[in-house]
C-alpha cells in the first residue's frame, strides 16, 4: 500500500514522514505494566502517531498488572494486548506478536519489538523513515540504545565473542558459587577486562549482536523468515538472531541515528539472582553447542 491509498490526510501525512513505511510495535510484559505505559505513551504523543499499531504481550503477569493492561486498551485503539496462559519467554512471546500484527495488519512494512521498558523521543518513527535504503539492504537494524544513567549500550557485540571470554563464561557456569565468585573478581578487574564495544556508539556499522532490549525488523526480515528463533526462555537470544541471519548471508547494522531510551533490567530484576542465574546457564548450554558446532564446521 503506497501512502495516501485509501487513508484520511492525517495518516497520509504520517505515512509520508516515515518514508511510506507502516510501523508496527511489539513488546512483551511481565508484572510492569507501568513501563509498558510509558512506552504506548512516549509513541502515540508523537507528531508521527498515525496509522501505526502496537501489540502487547503478557507473559503471565499479576492480575493487578492484567487490569492495567486492559485500561491500556481502553484508552488507546491502537493498541492490542494478548494475554498469555504461562509465561512463554521474551522471543517466543514476541513472535506471538508478530503473527498477531502480520495477521491482523499486513500493510506493515517494519516492526519494532523489544522489551517494554523504552521510551521512544518524538523523532523516532521519523528517523526510521529517513533510513529507507538501510532496509533494502539489512533485514535487521539496531538502534542507539541509551540507559537512563547515559550509558550506550550498543554496538553490543562487534566481531564476534572471544574463545578466553568463552572460557570465562564456561568456569561462570559451572556453579553457583562460581559464578558470584567471578561476579565479584569482575568489580575488581572490569576496568581491564570489561568488553568495550559500545564505545563505538557514534559510528553507523555491520555488527554480530546487538543488544537484546530492541531491534527494527525490515521488509529482509519478512521476507526470508515469519518469526524469530526463539529456542531459548530469556537470555542469549542475541546469539540465536545473530546465527538465524548468518545464514541466509546477512547481518545486523548498527544505525546510531535512531535513539531508543532504556530503562534496563526492568523486567529481570524482579527475578531472583539464582533463579536468573539457572535461566541463564539454560540459555549458555544451547549457545555452548551452537559455538561448537561451528567450531567444527571450521576446521
Amino acid at each position: 500500500m503506497t501512502a495516501g491509498a485509501g487513508l484520511d490526510a492525517k495518516e497520509s501525512e504520517s505515512a509520508y514522514r516515515a518514508g511510506g513505511m507502516r510501523i508496527g510495535f511489539v513488546f512483551t510484559n511481565y508484572n510492569n505494566s507501568s513501563f509498558t505505559w510509558e512506552a504506548v505513551r512516549s509513541l502515540v504523543s508523537s507528531p508521527l502517531w498515525y496509522g501505526h499499531k502496537i501489540v502487547v504481550v503478557d507473559n503471565d503477569s499479576t492480575p493487578e498488572d492484567v487490569d492495567s493492561l486492559r485500561l491500556l486498551q481502553k484508552q488507546w485503539p491502537e493498541v492490542e494486548v494478548i494475554f498469555n496462559a504461562k509465561n512463554i519467554g521474551y522471543f517466543k512471546g514476541l513472535n506471538i506478536g508478530i503473527a498477531r500484527l502480520r495477521e491482523s495488519r499486513p500493510d506493515i512494512t517494519c516492526m519494532v519489538i523489544g522489551n517494554n521498558d523504552l521510551v521512544f523521543p518524538d523523532g523516532f518513527i521519523g528517523e526510521i523513515g529517513a533510513l529507507q535504503g538501510l532496509f533494502n539492504k539489512y533485514a535487521v537494524i539496531c538502534p542507539d540504545l541509551l540507559t537512563l544513567d547515559g550509558v550506550h549500550q550498543n554496538p553490543h557485540v562487534k566481531n564476534g565473542i572471544s574463545k578466553f571470554r568463552r572460557r570465562i563464561w564456561d568456569l561462570y557456569y559451572s556453579s553457583y558459587a562460581m559464578a558470584l565468585l567471578i561476579k565479584r573478581l569482575a568489580r575488581w578487574t572490569g576496568r581491564w577486562t570489561k568488553r568495550r564495544d559500545y564505545a563505538a556508539h557514534d559510528e553507523p556499522q555491520e555488527i554480530y549482536m546487538g543488544y537484546g532490549a530492541c531491534y527494527i525488523l525490515g521488509p529482509l526480515f519478512f521476507s526470508h523468515y515469519e518469526q524469530l528463533r526463539a529456542p531459548v526462555f530469556l537470555m542469549g537470544e542475541e546469539f540465536f538472531l545473530s546465527r538465524q541471519l548468518e545464514e541466509k548471508g546477512q547481518t545486523l547494522f548498527y544505525e546510531p541515528s535512531i535513539l531508543v531510551r532504556h530503562h534496563d533490567h526492568a523486567t529481570i530484576s524482579k527475578v531472583p539472582s539464582r533463579k536468573m542465574w539457572e535461566i541463564s546457564r539454560e540459555s549458555y548450554t544451547l549457545y555452548r553447542d551452537n559455538i561448537r558446532i561451528l567450531d567444527d564446521g571450521k576446521r
